[in-house]
């Protein structure tokens, strides 16, 4: 989750965090293109220290530019389908931006020489990522020798993100990124690890990235997050640090956490990957679940907050400087591979056309500029990786209902609560809001879930771009006494790590409730009671509107 700026839009300029600098400058540069068909233009940050650019050096090993919005020399997507088509990266302009940022370079080297992706071959080695918190000394020094020869590259910055491009672009980042580093220590066996977040053995930061001498380090880390800190997943700006005597608890809690975003709130594709973007779209139409939470809390609880804008982690413009972003996202990598192999849902890759067919590109570790389409990153074992097997607690961790539903008829009895009008809405949630939904469907039979999953949408989610930004989401709960991620009546949470740039977005919550619905006994109400609980910056966010839809996919 490293970012470029996009001066027109926040879906991003994709590209990596090592190529060749240019003279330090507080400026962006932009891709500058004939727009008739109206589309956003996207601009990245310039900066640091080289005066000219080299293709030929190491430093140009790797980019990935994709996930724009067409308007490109390549292709034209509009002559077919719409799917995302990369753009011509001989066309960068410098634009003057503020000063208050430390700058990165976000031009490409340019090449007009373009492969399309092969796979490996099927008789190379198979590369197997190790769990961060299992390597032994000889993966270290050999991992922190590639980080070390890629530190001395200049950085670059990407971001994709808020869409159903998420996971194949950062399978791709990390593919190339990985057998770069394998080549600069020529080991073709070479795999990232992965920081095991998902089970209680890595709920810490992982012990190889803690070293002060170690080319794994970054100071920029926060300080009171260092080993044995245990990792909230539900974290928010400003938590106290878990009770260590609390562990199980907290071990337990997070658990929850992965049985929702992995289990019973994604059991289709777009509740898993994110909302459909497609050339010509609004940017930004929603996340899927693993992109919202754990991967969003995990970037700002390992940034350092007394950094002005949360570096390294915790900004989408520096989060690639950090060598933790890799293992970080290895593991969100690990998430898909795990995610089709769950019993039960439609749990299967997209098959939509614009989907597969969007494009992306990317500078190899043998310097060659390679065209890449979503459909070549679906199968891990035709891509020449694996993960290494380790136990997966979460699978039959389902969270469990505060209270009985005659334990809240009789505090309902006692107490109103204070709702919120549809018709009042847009709101500021610089309070806690309550509102009551009608249900379009109810009592719903086995085979009707089964085709569509009954879903939340927090639409018009208005908010700052350089703004932290997390709220939660509960149903038929109490909102003076909402609960946690460990209880059932807990939906989910919207979670935005800042931008460097100051700028309105606009975007679409979508939660999974089939089953959460059935933990509450209240799959036969006509209406629930949706709470929206401000964590952080909720002063800086509008909600438009809550209503309920069903989703077949």
């Amino acid at each position: 989750m490293a970012s470029c700026i996009s001066l027109s839009s926040s879906i991003p300029l994709a590209a990596s965090s090592f190529l060749p600098s240019f003279p330090k400058t507080h400026r962006v540069s932009r891709f500058k293109k004939p727009n008739r068909h109206n589309i956003p233009i996207v601009s990245c940050k310039s900066g640091k220290n080289d005066h000219e650019q080299n293709p030929a050096t190491r430093r140009d090993l790797l980019i990935g530019l994709g996930g724009l919005y067409g308007a490109t020399s390549l292709s034209d997507p509009f002559a077919y389908a719409n799917p995302i088509a990369p753009p011509d990266i001989t066309q960068c302009e410098l634009v003057t931006l503020p000063t208050e940022s430390d700058p990165s370079n976000c031009c490409p080297p340019t090449s007009t020489k373009i492969k399309n992706f092969e796979f490996p071959s099927a008789s190379s080695p198979m590369r197997i990522r190790p769990a961060a918190h299992l390597v032994d000394k000889a993966y270290v020094a050999k991992y922190a020798k590639a980080i070390a020869l890629m530190k001395s590259f200049p950085d670059l910055d990407l971001q994709i993100h808020f869409s159903w491009l998420f996971f194949p672009w950062h399978r791709l980042y990390l593919y190339y990124f990985e057998r770069i580093l394998g080549k600069l220590i020529d080991d073709p066996t070479f795999a990232l690890p992965f920081w095991n977040w998902d089970a209680p053995a890595g709920m810490q930061m992982p012990a190889i990235f803690t070293d002060p001498k170690s080319p794994l380090y970054d100071p920029l880390r926060d300080a009171n997050h260092q080993p044995p800190i245990l990792l909230d997943l539900n974290y928010a700006t400003g938590d106290a640090n878990p009770d260590p005597a609390k562990a199980e608890e907290l071990y337990a809690s997070n658990l929850n956490v992965m049985y929702r975003q992995m289990v019973s709130g994604a059991t289709k594709p777009t509740l898993f990957f994110g909302k459909p973007y497609r050339a010509g779209d609004d940017p930004s139409p929603g996340m899927g679940t693993i992109e919202t939470t754990p991967h969003t809390e995990i970037h700002f609880w390992t940034g350092d907050p007394n950094q002005t804008n949360g570096e390294n982690m915790g900004n989408f413009y520096s989060a690639g400087r950090d060598p933790i972003f890799f293992c970080h996202h290895s593991n969100v990598d690990r998430m898909w591979d795990l995610w089709k192999k769950i019993p039960g849902g439609k749990r299967k890759d997209f098959k939509d056309p614009d989907w597969l067919n969007s494009e992306f590109l990317f500078w190899n570790e043998n310097k060659e500029l390679v065209r890449v389409k979503v459909k070549d990153t679906l199968d891990t074992k035709k891509l020449r990786y694996g993960f290494q097997d380790v136990p997966i607690p979460w699978l039959k961790t389902r969270p469990t209902p505060k209270l009985t539903r005659q334990e809240k008829s009789r505090r309902s009895a006692k107490k109103s609560v204070v709702l919120t009008p549809i018709s009042a809405f847009p709101v500021v949630l610089d309070k806690v809001i309550s509102v009551e939904v009608s249900r379009p469907k109810k009592s719903r039979s086995a085979t009707e879930k089964e085709d569509e999953d009954e879903v939340l949408v927090i639409e018009g989610i208005e908010y700052e771009e350089n703004q932290l930004i997390k709220f939660d989401v509960l149903v038929n709960d109490e909102p003076d006494s909402p609960g946690g991620p460990d209880k059932s009546e807990f939906a989910g949470s919207f979670v935005n790590v800042p931008h460097k740039h100051a700028k309105k977005s606009k975007t679409t919550m979508v939660l999974g409730i089939t089953g959460l619905l059935e933990d509450l006994e209240a799959e036969g109400d006509d209406t629930l009671v949706v709470t929206l609980v401000p964590r952080t910056g909720g002063d800086s966010v509008t909600v438009a509107n809550v209503k309920i839809e069903f989703v077949a996919d």
